[in-house]
């Protein structure tokens, strides 16, 4: 059975609320600015989660999932994906009831960003203008804003409230059925204009410890840290890919003459470290590494599973699958499908590395994208972290896998065909488990010699050998 009918179910209920009142501007934030990096099928299912709320009301009516099933004419894993896709950029939350007989769902639609948020979120935006250009980016930049009004020339002659009205006096002292009559009724709320908080990025994930172990207490003050610019740091950790030794060295150049930490100076700080440390270019999900926090090896061991996981957990995405296809370059909707994946189900780079590395190998290097959420939408609810955690979870749930591969369906009888072999990762096998899969054909032990041989050559001058595919 699929994952995602584990999770939501057509027969389902749900009902759509409104966390405070959006607006006509709300729409073109979401067309230009969003769309571009969550694609069409999110924005029309937040297009018509918005509609189904009627107007000048917070709360829909109740409907199943058949119903935005055959509206959106999508199928419910599709549903399902662009749900959480919609959670993971902030602009839905998801709550649900489990009942005896019945379960339901509450989806609450959140307003986008301002457009002055967006261009000035420090990851978003970048986001957007790495997947839309240079050209096309600044066109939007100017369609978001306008020239800003100059009063230096002018005097304020606005008048105040009391200069227009006039008071009521000491009556108004003993009137109080006016402020009774403005409450809200029991269970009822009024409408307003909520104000969107940016995504943020937890914490837990940036080693703050071992920044503060390299910057004194009179380089840089605790107090400066504050709750803004932590989150700042953390932000700017996930998206450069920054360590906390190399942050030291960007807040430092963020002080300003205040001797306080400016937000705007440690982003083009952390912004110009990663372009110099990769060519000018900004980045993107499939960029990252393995944030050191959650990095169990600071340097290769002597086994072969040693050196595979400090492999793991210091390359990218990226070049990871660079490495399996012998250094040609990956194909986009490789990429499209792994990028999908660190953003909806939120794992690690280096759990994502491991990922790759058993499905590759174990698909004959065929990445399904389906396969792939499947497996990683697990891990996601497992919380996995780091990456010999991964190895271990897909020992365990090895026949698990298998089943998803192949649908659940039960094998054809085939009479007089050779029956071919499942490749796995030389991890999967501990040394003291007894192979029990039949024998390869030699094109296959040769081809899993000359992979692991070019990704062992390619590494070597790294400091030894590593450990890679089969």
């Amino acid at each position: 059975m699929r994952q995602h009918w584990n999770e939501v179910q057509p027969v389902d209920s749900f009902s759509v609320t409104m966390k405070g009142m959006l607006h006509n501007d709300d729409k073109k934030v979401i067309t230009f600015l969003y769309q571009p990096l969550i694609g069409p099928i999110c924005t029309s299912m937040y297009s018509t989660l918005w509609h189904a709320v009627e107007e000048n009301r917070l709360w829909s009516e109740q409907w199943n999932h058949y119903h935005l099933m055959n509206l959106l004419g999508l199928n419910l894993q599709e549903i399902y994906q662009a749900r959480l896709k919609l959670e993971g950029i902030g602009l839905l939350k998801t709550y649900i009831k489990n009942e005896p007989d019945a379960r339901s769902f509450v989806y609450e639609l959140h307003p986008p960003l301002s457009p002055e948020q967006f261009f000035t979120d420090g990851m978003l935006n970048i986001y957007l203008y790495q997947k839309l250009g240079q050209s096309q980016f600044l066109k939007l930049k100017r369609f978001f804003s306008d020239k800003s009004i100059d009063t230096k020339q002018f005097h304020d002659i606005t008048r105040s409230f009391q200069d227009v009205f006039t008071s009521y006096g000491t009556a108004m002292l003993h009137q109080t059925d006016g402020h009774e009559a403005s409450e809200p009724d029991e269970g009822q709320q009024f409408f307003k204009k909520e104000r969107t908080t940016p995504i943020r990025i937890d914490e837990t994930d940036f080693d703050f410890d071992l920044l503060f172990a390299g910057l004194t207490e009179m380089m840089v003050p605790r107090k400066l840290f504050t709750k803004e610019v932590k989150e700042a740091i953390a932000k700017l950790s996930f998206l450069y890919g920054v360590n906390a030794i190399d942050m030291k060295n960007i807040v430092l150049s963020s002080l300003n003459a205040n001797d306080t930490i400016d937000l705007e100076e440690l982003r083009k700080a952390a912004r110009d470290w990663y372009q110099m440390e990769n060519a000018d270019q900004l980045p993107e999900l499939v960029d990252h590494h393995q944030p050191a926090l959650h990095r169990e090896s600071v340097t290769q061991g002597e086994t072969m599973e040693s050196k595979l996981i400090h492999y793991l957990e210091t390359v990218s995405p990226r070049q990871l699958l660079i490495d399996l296809s012998d250094g040609a370059a990956p194909a986009k909707a490789d990429l499209q499908a792994v990028e999908d994946i660190l953003f909806q189900q939120k794992l690690l780079p280096g759990v994502v590395n491991v990922l790759i590395h058993y499905v590759a190998l174990k698909t004959d290097m065929k990445l399904t994208k389906n396969y792939l959420e499947k497996i990683a939408s697990h891990w996601s609810r497992k919380k996995i972290k780091t990456v010999s955690a991964a190895m271990e979870l897909a020992k365990n749930e090895h026949r698990q896998y298998q089943e998803w591969a192949s649908g659940n369906k039960e094998p054809k009888q085939r009479k007089n065909k050779p029956i071919r072999t499942e490749k796995l990762p030389d991890w999967f096998t501990s040394q003291n488990q007894t192979n029990q899969s039949e024998p390869e054909n030699a094109s296959e032990i040769e081809e899993r010699r000359r992979r692991l041989e070019a990704i062992q050559q390619k590494y070597k001058k790294n400091g030894g050998e590593e450990g890679g595919a089969d």
